[in-house]
């Protein structure tokens, strides 16, 4: 099967001859990864996808090929202090692992951290024409084989809180929720016109959302969420799905996020990620919600790509693939980009097992 044919496959809830997989990395951990398979190219990886060459996708087989347009982009800019075109600070902090060390990017600056900042506040055009030029090559490159992604994550939440601060924006949802609004407004129809563009071109899905979940609850609660994020992404979908009624909508939040997921697919949602197993338990969502929903992820970040053995890497992808994956609606991979922390033996136990597995031998299990 093509990469393209494969993700078409299992979204559609049936059984390609293999999981579709989709991984992402840290700059480090890509710089590390290309000295290993000798594609070292001098740019800088972006986790999200844009301006990547993507080789280092295409040769250890992924199937999805990310573009991004939006907030999102801001991260991993550079090791130094820097201020990003939406106002946002931000700042390089190092860190060390027993295979390197790297950076991490940190927001230390909020533009509307005043209240009558946002009187004046100017944010970033969507409609500039070179935010866009890397989805045209990436569209007119390889969408015959492969399933290209339209990326327009931090959506509203992160972006605006990045903008505000995120304390005085939580306090703001209760104090000042007229405020709110005006802050949540802005990222909100930059992202929605980016993503409208996109599915312009002919993206296949736009992946979208916002961290509304910590380790074991959400951050807000469900009534708050209904209060300020349900109706904007009900339209968010709705006005994409207008455009192309084929194109699929992917939803992102870290942590567990069990309260909203009936409404999700209420409101148009079709995938749901990255279905992280140390928040929810990936084999109770599939029996729950695996009529109306698809997963991407489910792959544990915190433990077992950094710090299990090969063999459990194997094992838990061989789990998901039985559970998660049954009938279809998977697309495999880590639950956030990979770490430089990753031992290579576990990234490869990784990509092995999911490329070596015929998926219909595990149907029956």
């Amino acid at each position: 099967m093509k990469p393209r044919d494969r993700v078409l496959t299992a979204l559609h809830h049936e059984i390609p001859d293999r999981c579709p997989m989709q991984i992402s990395f840290t700059p480090e951990f890509a710089e590390r990864l290309e000295k290993e398979l000798d594609l070292e190219d001098g740019k800088i990886h972006n986790p999200h996808g844009g301006g990547n060459t993507y080789k280092l996708e295409r040769m250890i087989g992924e199937d999805l090929l990310l573009t991004s347009v939006g907030w999102a982009n801001s991260y991993y800019q550079g090791a130094e202090n820097y201020v990003d075109e939406w106002g946002v600070g931000w700042h390089g902090t190092k860190y060390h692992t027993p295979f390197g060390s790297g950076v991490y990017t940190e927001i230390v600056g909020h533009p509307l951290a005043e209240d009558d900042a946002i009187f004046t506040y100017q944010p970033p055009d969507p409609n500039r024409p070179e935010l866009y030029a890397g989805a045209s090559e990436l569209l007119k490159s390889f969408q015959t084989d492969y399933y290209i992604v339209g990326v327009t994550v931090t959506t509203i939440f992160e972006t605006a809180w990045a903008l505000r601060g995120l304390e005085r924006l939580l306090s703001d949802f209760v104090q000042n929720p007229d405020l709110a609004d005006l802050i949540l407004d802005i990222p909100y129809q930059y992202h929605l016109t980016a993503a409208k563009q996109l599915t312009r071109m002919g993206v296949d899905m736009i992946w979208t959302g916002d961290d509304m979940g910590t380790q074991h609850s959400m951050m807000i609660s469900p009534r708050m969420w209904r209060r300020f994020f349900k109706d904007r992404m009900a339209n968010f979908i709705s006005e994409l799905k207008v455009i192309n009624p084929q194109v699929k909508v992917a939803y992102h939040s870290d942590g567990n996020i069990v309260p909203i997921i009936p409404e999700l697919i209420e409101i148009g949602v079709d995938v749901l990620n990255p279905v992280q197993p140390k928040s929810i338990d990936p084999e109770k969502l599939k029996k729950e919600f695996g009529d109306h929903l698809c997963f991407w992820g489910s792959i544990d970040e915190q433990y077992t790509l950094p710090f299990g053995s090969p063999e459990e890497v194997r094992d838990e992808v061989l789990q998901r693939l039985q559970t998660l994956g049954k009938g279809g609606g998977l697309i495999i991979g880590p639950t956030h980009h990979v770490q430089l922390d990753t031992p290579l033996e576990n990234f490869w136990a990784l990509v092995n097992t999911i490329q070596q597995t015929r998926y219909s031998d595990l149907q029956g299990s």
